[in-house]
């Protein structure tokens, strides 16, 4: 099973490196496998550590919202966030 995360790219860096925000948590991300550009502000989907798609906020949120449902994204019930990500 895969699992891709929204997250709000925050900044761009050199060599298609990326610093996103995943519910306040940064990190740093590869955009090498994304179809297309990403800039600040755009919510892209990442997959172990890559950015594989840039969708829009309503459907970031949508999505968020759901993992915060089932408890996916709470941080005391799963140890550590990046082990979604």
């Amino acid at each position: 099973m895969c699992l891709a995360v929204p997250a709000k790219v925050l900044e761009l860096r050199d060599n298609q490196m990326a610093l996103v925000d995943l519910n306040g948590t940064q990190r740093e991300i590869s955009l090498m496998v994304l179809d297309g550009d990403a800039a600040v502000g755009d919510f892209v989907l990442i997959h172990v550590g890559y950015a594989i798609e840039v969708i829009d906020e309503e459907e970031a949120q949508r999505t968020l919202r759901m993992f915060e449902e089932l408890g996916a994204l709470d941080e005391e019930d799963t140890g550590e966030l990046s082990a979604i990500v």
